[in-house]
């Protein structure tokens, strides 16, 4: 009884009331709304951790525990736990792009728009710590000694995706317009309720399928970031980490594509 009054105690004290922490804190932990009766979503720590980590588990074990379809499945499945983690809070955005086209659509105030970037870029941040923290010993072994971004002992690309050798930039952004615009409208499509509609509780299910298409079909070329914050975080730690400022830099000849 005194445990039950203890844990109600600190419930109440610890509950967050203010609406826009809340839903702050729901895209930092899906990206580690509920809005007009209609879930929101987008493709970060949850999310961020799982792919990560999934890629990290074949890039740091020199791809003997993972391989690029296992990286693929890891990041659609990861959009799946970060949209029933936080779709009812948030909306589960965990992308700026996706952000971006709700505000243009008007299903989601602008005024909080830089906001959900920010803490979608700080969830991507804090998930590569975790990541880094968890296969520190795997990243440094894999590496001998040395962190790099390129050449075959490279691990940046763990964090961030870098273009295969013969992208250029025109192709590269090219790519990713076309990548995230195709992840925007399906999944608005899917949102129309003039559409066929997904068994109810099974929308991230089909989201993530639509993902791991794309992951599928257009990841050869860069790497299927689709997400600015996706990209943004983790390539600023790896740069605070020790891979130093050519993790910001594009070279000609370099890069892993596809991985």
């Amino acid at each position: 009884m005194g445990t039950a009054s203890f844990l109600t105690r600190a419930q109440r004290l610890l509950r967050i009331r203010n609406q826009l922490v809340r839903e702050c804190l729901a895209e930092v932990l899906a990206t580690f709304v509920r809005d007009g009766g209609r879930l929101r979503w987008g493709y970060i720590p949850l999310l961020q951790t799982i792919t990560l980590g999934s890629t990290a588990q074949k890039i740091a074990f020199f791809e003997t525990k993972g391989n690029v379809i296992t990286s693929y499945l890891g990041g659609a499945l990861g959009v799946m736990a970060g949209i029933y983690t936080a779709g009812g809070i948030s909306g589960a955005h965990m992308n700026p792009a996706f952000s971006l086209a709700m505000c243009l659509i008007e299903q989601f105030p602008w005024w909080k728009f830089p906001i959900f970037v920010v803490v979608q870029i700080v969830g991507s941040f804090i998930s590569a710590a975790a990541v880094y923290i968890l296969y520190y010993d795997a990243i440094w072994h894999h590496s001998n000694g040395t962190l790099t971004v390129s050449g075959p002992q490279e691990t940046a690309s763990i964090f961030a995706t870098y273009p295969a050798d013969f992208v250029s930039v025109a192709n590269g952004f090219l790519d990713q317009v076309i990548g995230t615009g195709v992840l925007i409208v399906v999944v608005m499509g899917i949102m129309d309720p003039r559409n066929k509609p997904v068994p109810k509780g099974l929308e991230p299910v089909v989201v993530a399928l639509l993902v791991l298409s794309i992951e599928c079909s257009m990841g050869a070329n860069c790497g299927c970031p689709l997400n600015p914050a996706r990209d943004i975080g983790p390539r600023l730690f790896t740069y605070l980490a020790g891979w130093g400022p050519e993790v910001f830099r594009w070279v000609e000849g370099r890069g892993r594509g596809g991985d």
